[in-house]
Formats: structure tokens, sequence, C-alpha cells
């Protein structure tokens, strides 16, 4: 006798869950392939959406034409980010420009330093220690220590070398001029036509879909919304008050240029678990390094501050705009630095809250009712 170890139910199961993976791979393939080909248009439409509201004063309020309305939002939109990108350029060029200036003598300081410290403390006690070095000549003494003091020097020229040839790199990666002037182009007369005909296209795709769909996607918008906003809106805040922590810490110890140091180490906390660390860790370092022990113990201090006033305020501002775990904000940045590397730290969290979302709005459940029982109409026949 035959025995079955498995029903027909879960057969079913079984073949709707094989399908939907099917599906949804061949989904993502094919979306993967239509953004690839079409996304100075997908730019474009995620431009205008902000603008809307503008379009909708201007045309029914000014009473301009449509095209004209749409015309006077581009400008404006394009201002606005040219603008926002003036003056972040401006600031990277004026730290560039500084790292330029400082950062050859630090790295042949801090090599003269080293070499001063080996000379000074590690040499000696490595001559109570072993004797070996007593027990040479003097000439072969002398020709030991200027060997140490050649190799220290060539280390400093090398550090300070790299130092110049990266910032020139960097400065010439800033002011060089776009190469994807064509995408842009394509980017600005999508803007105007998607915008001037934004009512026809939304109403087509409203056609499109199922009511049900539609509510789901309703539903999809405002969750995301309200959790990606809420996400900027913290960030914002934490790196606001990054930048106010530092500049009142480095305008005590007495720093030169504390405004800009403050912005820049503001700025740093958008990386992930890294933030302002970045920037005053290595620089306390390279304080001890040097001998300036005041100044180091100085940074570290501001440093601190810093990360104490992050961790204690950053679960009460982020909990109530994500209302995410941390262990699984944690699992998405390491899976999605695994999956695409560096890009991944932002894709991952990304991911993890449409997925949140889903669930939050009832298609994850739906899915699973799908896979489980099938559709609606079937569980109606099974009945009768």
């Amino acid at each position: 006798m035959v025995n079955v170890w498995m029903t027909k139910q879960q057969v079913y199961v079984l073949l709707r869950l094989i399908g939907f993976a099917a599906v949804l791979l061949g989904s993502l393939w094919l979306l993967g392939q239509v953004v690839r080909l079409t996304y100075p248009f997908i730019i474009a439409a995620v431009l205008v959406w902000p603008l809307l509201p503008l379009v909708r004063l201007l045309r029914n309020k000014l009473r301009f034409p449509n095209g004209l309305a749409v015309l006077v939002a581009l400008l404006v939109g394009v201002t606005t980010v040219a603008g926002l990108f003036t003056g972040l350029t401006f600031l990277a060029i004026l730290g560039i420009q500084q790292i330029t200036k400082y950062a050859p003598g630090w790295f042949e300081t801090a090599a003269v330093h080293m070499q001063e410290f080996f000379n000074d403390t590690v040499l000696p006690m490595w001559n109570e220690i072993t004797g070996v070095v007593s027990n040479l000549t003097p000439e072969q003494q002398q020709a030991l220590h200027e060997s140490i003091t050649g190799l220290g020097t060539q280390a400093g020229e090398v550090l300070g070398q790299f130092g110049q040839r990266l910032a020139d790199a960097l400065r010439q990666l800033l002011i060089a001029v776009p190469s994807s002037i064509i995408i842009i182009l394509f980017i600005l007369l999508s803007f105007y036509f998607i915008g001037k005909d934004w009512g026809t296209i939304r109403r087509g795709v409203v056609a499109f879909f199922s009511a049900g769909i539609l509510r789901k996607m309703r539903m999809f918008g405002a969750a995301f919304r309200i959790r990606v906003f809420g996400f900027l809106r913290a960030q914002l805040i934490l790196m606001a008050l990054t930048s106010v922590i530092v500049l009142i810490g480095l305008t005590i110890i007495g720093v030169d240029q504390a405004v800009t140091l403050a912005i820049v180490v503001g700025i740093a906390e958008i990386l992930p678990y890294l933030g302002s660390g970045t920037i005053l860790i290595p620089w306390a370092i390279y304080l001890f390094i040097v001998g300036d022990l005041t100044l180091a113990i100085g940074v570290s201090i501001v440093y601190a501050v810093t990360l104490i006033a992050r961790q204690s305020l950053e679960p009460k501002i982020l909990s109530s705009s994500m209302n995410l775990h941390p262990l699984a904000v944690l699992v998405s940045l390491f899976a999605g630095f695994q999956l695409f590397g560096a890009f991944g730290l932002f894709l991952g969290p990304l991911i993890l809250v449409v997925l949140v979302i889903l669930k939050d709005i009832g298609a994850l459940s739906d899915l699973k009712q799908f896979i489980v029982h099938g559709f609606k109409e079937e569980n109606g026949e099974d009945k009768r």
C-alpha cells in the first residue's frame, strides 16, 4: 500500500508558493530592466510629485495655463536643487582646500613624532631588554640611527604625497563638469510633460488596477511617506543636535574654524553606526600621536558627549518615526552590505521598511491567505 505523505491541499499550497516565488523573481528581474531603461523618467516623476501643490496653486489660484504652471514649477525646483547643490559643493570644496593645505603637514608631523617616539622610547627600552644595540660599535650605532631617521623621513614624505594626491583627486572630482548632460536633459523634458499631463497619467493608472489594489496602494503610499519622511526628519534633528554639541565643545576648547568643522561632523552623522566618529576619532588619535594631549583629550570628550547624547535621544526620535526594532535594523544593514556593498547600508533598511509596511497594511497576510487557501472564489467553491 502506497503511503501518501502529502495531501492534495498541501500540494496546492506548495504549488502556489513555488508559483509566487517564480512570479516574484521574474517581476524583480523585469522591474530591474524597466528601471535601467527608464530611470530618467522615473526620476522626473519623483521630482514632479512634491511640486504638484505648487502647480495646482499656480493653475487654480493665479490662473496660469497648465503648461506655464508646470514650467514655473520646474524652474523653481531646478533653482532650489541647484542652490542646494552649489552650497554643498562650496562647503565640500572649502573643506577639501583646508585638507589640501594642512594634510601633508599633518602626515609629516605625525611621522616625525612617531619616529621620535620610536627613538626616544621604544629603542631605549629595546636596548635595556636585549642589550644588542649597546654592544654594537659606535659606527654601527650611528649607521642604525641614520637608517631609522631616513626611514621615518621617507615614510613622512610618502604619507604627505599620498594626502596631497588624495586631496587633489577629490577636488578634481568635485569641480569636474558632469558627463550626464543628455540624461539631465531627458529628466527636465520628462518633468515638463509628466507634470503637464499628470492628471491623465493618474487616471490611466487608476483605471488599470482594481479597487482593492488601489486601496492597498494608497495605504502603502501613506505609510511609506510617514515612515520615510519621519526617518529623514529624525536624521536631520540628530545631525543638527550633533552639530550644535560639537560647535559648543570645539568653541570651549578653542579650535579654529569650529563652525565649519561642526557642520562637517554633523553631515557625517548620516553614515550608519559610524557618524561623527569617522572624523573625531582619527582626529583625536592624530593629536595623541603628535603630542597635543590637551586638545586630544578635549576632542575625545566632545566625541564622548556627542555619542552619549545621540545614543540617549536616537531611540526616542526614531521609535516614533520608524517603529522598527533595533535588531531588525542591524540585520538589514548587515544583509544589505553583504548583498549590495556600501549601497546596501541604505537599501537594506529601505527593504525592511517596505516589508514592515506591507505587513501593517495587511498585504503579507493576504499573501499568506492566498498561498494557504487560494483565491476567494476557490474557497467559495470548496464550501459548496
